[in-house]
């Protein structure tokens, strides 16, 4: 099958190493591939005849003419020529599309086939035991537990934990403090009975976790202060429990929940956070047979640095140890989206399957750096200037002013009185133009700009404050 490329004068060089070995011929259109217009394209075509044409995926011209007069099909390629090479090796599995990006075709084909592979990897493995239905131990997928500290305080509990399970948790963990009484603990979980999911109790009160019986599914933390009081009946409910060590290892405390007749136990050897006995703390991990709780929230919280990496090292370490839990929480705004990354980073661990590194499975966690840099024209000018302390005279524009901010995952700006939202800039931002909001150039490249950063700090889970640095 031979494949006209036709592209722009200074993408030639990128699109002609990009597409050696393949059967392509390559034209110049013009300076800039995306400009490409209906009348330049069909007269390339007749001029080199081809079975199938692949145009840049940056190109907004609308190409049905062509085909219907030409009888060549036109296709989207990717938005960037250094990616030309990974779009054509894929032509015999890759269904091309007309209107989306090759490239973008490409990385939705491998999530989705991520994520059946994911799917099947769990329905076939083998398991320690489940907890309604969900499966624990062995070669199972990590399941994710995300913490709610003193969930009886919470004016949006509701909401709290609809988030975390639409987030990716496996398990929603309320915990009580000491202040908490009987009622507070069945007040609160009664509050939830129509939430569906798998919750545990998170308290070493012995009159708490005999309250949480009836509704939670797993308890933490179990030692041997409080497993002579109440393990018999968590046995007889069939509860699944975490034990921890405290003045006896955690051995000891494991054999006396088994005496006393729990069959589903979950050992948590403690995880210290950095700095404090993280690498020690690992140490315990090692000899414990019984299915292992992870607790990598504390180390998250308790270190300066951004989520996505910490989770992702975090869950690789928990791979390596067989852990079957791994815990996680959203208590600072740092951890912000903490839940939804420890998701991701299980799944990513899970597929490692025969591979000796988390990496090139499908999906991933980058965030803001790239895998790899795009490789882009050099800019043609003759003439350069230096811009710097330019004085700026601001002017009021007469057609008002635009406050803008977020609200959730939508971008919000405000005319006089009225609000448009959006989840994108660029509709708002036409949105106020065609309706007349905006009269000057100034103010037009001003809104762009503090729109286009509440949509950053939306997407990378920051504050937004207009006018203020991002």
């Amino acid at each position: 099958m031979k494949i006209l490329l036709p592209t722009g004068s200074l993408a030639y060089p990128i699109v002609k190493e990009a597409s050696k070995g393949f059967d392509v011929r390559i034209t110049v259109s013009g300076k800039i591939a995306a400009f490409l217009t209906p009348a330049t394209l069909k007269r390339l075509v007749l001029e080199e005849p081809c079975d199938m044409v692949l145009v840049s995926g940056m190109c907004s011209a609308d190409f049905s003419g062509v085909e219907r007069e030409t009888g060549v099909p036109v296709f989207m390629g990717p938005r960037h020529a250094a990616d030309l090479g990974i779009v054509l090796g894929a032509l015999d599995s890759l269904i091309l599309s007309k209107s989306v990006p090759a490239d973008e075709l490409i990385s939705e084909s491998k999530k989705r086939d991520a994520y059946d592979k994911l799917e099947t990897l769990e329905k076939e493995a083998d398991y320690d035991f489940e907890v309604k239905g969900l499966k624990i131990g062995k070669k199972s997928r990590i399941k994710v537990l995300a913490e709610i500290m003193d969930a009886h305080k919470q004016k949006k509990l509701k909401e709290i934990v609809e988030y975390f399970f639409k987030s990716g948790a496996d398990i929603v963990d309320l915990g009580f403090g000491f202040d908490a009484s009987p009622e507070d603990v069945a007040e609160t979980f009664e509050s939830l009975k129509n939430v569906k999911g798998i919750f545990a109790c998170d308290t070493q009160d012995p009159g708490l976790i005999r309250t949480a019986i009836p509704y939670a599914d797993i308890f933490l933390s179990l030692h041997e202060n409080n497993i002579p009081l109440v393990a018999g009946e968590i046995a007889k409910a069939q509860k699944t429990v975490v034990i921890v060590p405290l003045e006896k290892s955690l051995d000891e405390n494991i054999n006396e929940a088994k005496d006393a007749g729990i069959e589903k136990i979950i050992a948590d050897p403690l995880l210290q956070p950095a700095g404090s006995g993280l690498v020690k703390s690992l140490e315990g991990f090692r000899s414990c047979k019984t299915p292992l709780f992870f607790g990598a929230g504390n180390v998250t919280e308790l270190i300066d640095a951004d989520s996505p990496g910490v989770n992702a090292l975090l869950a690789g370490m928990a791979k390596e140890l067989n852990a079957s839990v791994i815990f996680t929480s959203e208590h600072s705004d740092k951890t912000k989206g903490s839940v939804r990354e420890m998701r991701r980073a299980v799944e990513m661990m899970a597929l490692m399957t025969d591979r000796p590194y988390p990496k090139d499975l499908g999906i991933s966690l980058f965030c803001i750096k790239e895998k790899r840099r795009r490789i882009t024209p050099t800019l043609d000018y003759k003439k350069e200037i230096f811009v710097d302390n330019i004085s700026r005279h601001t002017t009021n524009d007469p057609a008002g002013n635009v406050k803008i901010g977020t609200e959730g995952e939508y971008i919000v700006a405000v005319h006089k009185g009225t609000a448009f939202k959006a989840k994108k800039w660029q509709d708002i931002f036409d949105a106020l133009m065609e309706s007349d909001r905006v009269s000057l150039l100034d103010h037009a490249a001003y809104l762009g700009k503090e729109l286009y950063k509440a949509e950053l700090s939306i997407k990378f889970n920051r504050s937004f404050d207009q006018d203020g640095h991002f």
